[in-house]
């Protein structure tokens, strides 16, 4: 699991995501979004706090090999800063 604080919107970081990452799903669950990357492989959660957002990102437990875990976090990187 990771977790990043980020000065960006909320928006701004789903968009820079959904452009960065393979086969995104978007939902909405109140004031929180929720990306599911490739067939269940990655849940990201982005949440709006005070001074830009909150990101969660879990793996599930079934093995992806589209998506490893340096690229995702090198994407998650790249759009939170």
């Amino acid at each position: 699991m990771i977790y990043v604080s980020s000065h960006r919107q909320p928006r701004d970081v789903l968009n820079c995501l959904e452009d960065k990452l393979p086969s995104v799903s978007t939902s909405k669950l109140g004031s929180a979004s929720e990306l599911l990357v490739g067939p269940n492989a990655w849940l990201v959660t982005l949440t709006p706090s005070q001074y830009g957002s909150t990101v969660k990102v879990q793996k599930s437990s079934e093995d992806y090999g589209g998506l490893p875990e340096p690229e995702m976090r090198f994407d998650i990187a790249r759009c939170t800063t």
